[in-house]
């Protein structure tokens, strides 16, 4: 699994477990594209662990947050 996150540079996401803070107000088209990048990159990686694990594994993990958790 980390060879595949990897492949398709998320496993970043996994290892870093950050939080994805609010935009500001006003904010600045870098802090918008910043702001929808790595929220969709932690997306992702929550996905790509969900389908990589059989349906056992998954209902055991479904409820955890982050890609770290998982």
């Amino acid at each position: 699994m980390e060879s595949y996150l990897e492949a398709i540079d998320l496993w970043d996401v996994v290892e870093e477990d950050y939080q994805v803070t609010p935009l500001p107000n006003n904010p600045t088209l870098v802090q918008i594209r910043r702001h929808k990048e790595r929220k969709t990159k932690k997306a992702k990686a929550k996905l790509s662990l969900f389908v990589g694990v059989s349906q056992t594994i998954l209902t055991r993990i479904m409820t955890l947050k982050t890609p770290k958790e998982i």
